[in-house]
């Protein structure tokens, strides 16, 4: 009896590592618009900090990181557990607010060229001096620990919203395998980021004649030359997956939109040679595109908001 109680209760855990599996998996591509804008956003916030203390501002934000991810967690569990109702909406409104950011960015990004079309004269572009470094460097960590709990809310939440008809167990495992993969994930690629150019830097200043000097200047020199495109490239990346995973969270909760999609994408893969194609891109685009309007709509009624209480 004892030994068939254990095998019966090893073949439970097996099964619950395996639905575990299956689940991180699913909410790991759910998850990956988000994980590329927290990549550009935490990278982004490294910028200003010097280069010796650039590993141990991402190590104390990963930090931040982690006991953010205490706190989502079990918060996550006691809503999945008493007020279930509450995930879609919940999701919802973390999609919107993706939606929001992302347009946010664009409007920022569009004021600024037009001010510096207008003549913006480069002192108002020039960093300010920072006269306490210890202190500009705690600022930094605080804001990229409070950009990473909106962010890490919303990896929670599209997670939850995956295994909300899951056991409890799985769901909790499922919410922590992410947590902790994403944390190492994205702090682990920061890292490697912020670091490329002195990486980049270090090698093409290598001296010697022989070729593995010479290609490892080659390549310090590569490094150098992508660190700025990477940067500007994750940004763009981010960017677009906002609208997407946003977009895609707001039809699958708004059921008639996510059926229109749904009867566009079939209309689309019956064209003949190209249309198989198509379909597969297109519930990625229009979901985009309602991201972009959701995300207009919300910056534009923030604004007014705002201009109310002025």
């Amino acid at each position: 009896m004892a030994g068939a109680s254990l095998l019966t209760l090893l073949d439970d855990i097996a099964s619950i590592l395996d639905d575990v599996a299956v689940m991180s998996k699913v909410a790991a591509k759910k998850t990956a618009g988000v994980l590329g804008d927290d990549l550009a956003l935490n990278a982004q916030q490294v910028t200003g900090v010097s280069a010796d203390r650039e590993l141990p501002v991402v190590w104390a934000v990963a930090l931040g990181s982690f006991r953010n991810k205490l706190i989502l967690v079990p918060a996550a569990m006691l809503i999945s557990a008493f007020i279930p109702w509450a995930v879609t909406p919940l999701l919802m409104f973390g999609g919107l607010f993706l939606c929001f950011e992302g347009f946010e960015k664009l409007h920022h990004s569009y004021i600024h060229r037009k001010d510096k079309k207008h003549g913006e004269s480069k002192a108002e572009h020039e960093l300010p001096q920072i006269a306490d470094l210890a202190a500009y460097e705690a600022e930094k960590v605080k804001g990229a620990i409070r950009t990473d709990f909106v962010l890490s809310a919303e990896i929670i939440a599209i997670t939850l919203g995956i295994v909300a008809d899951k056991p409890l167990t799985t769901q909790f495992f499922t919410l922590a395998t992410i947590g902790i993969i994403m944390t190492i994930g994205v702090y682990g690629l920061v890292a490697a980021i912020v670091k490329m150019d002195d990486a980049g830097l270090y090698l093409s200043q290598r001296q010697g004649t022989s070729v593995v000097m010479q290609l490892n200047r080659k390549l310090g020199f590569s490094l150098l030359s992508a660190a700025p495109v990477l940067m500007k490239s994750l940004t763009i990346i981010g960017t677009a997956a906002m609208f997407m995973v946003g977009g895609g969270i707001l039809t699958h909760g708004l059921h008639i939109i996510g059926e229109q999609i749904h009867h566009a994408q079939q209309a689309i893969a019956a064209i003949s040679v190209i249309g198989p194609v198509l379909a597969v891109l297109t519930p990625s685009m229009l979901n985009g595109l309602f991201g972009v309007l959701a995300g207009a709509l919300a910056v534009f009624l923030m604004a007014g908001i705002q201009k109310l209480r002025s």
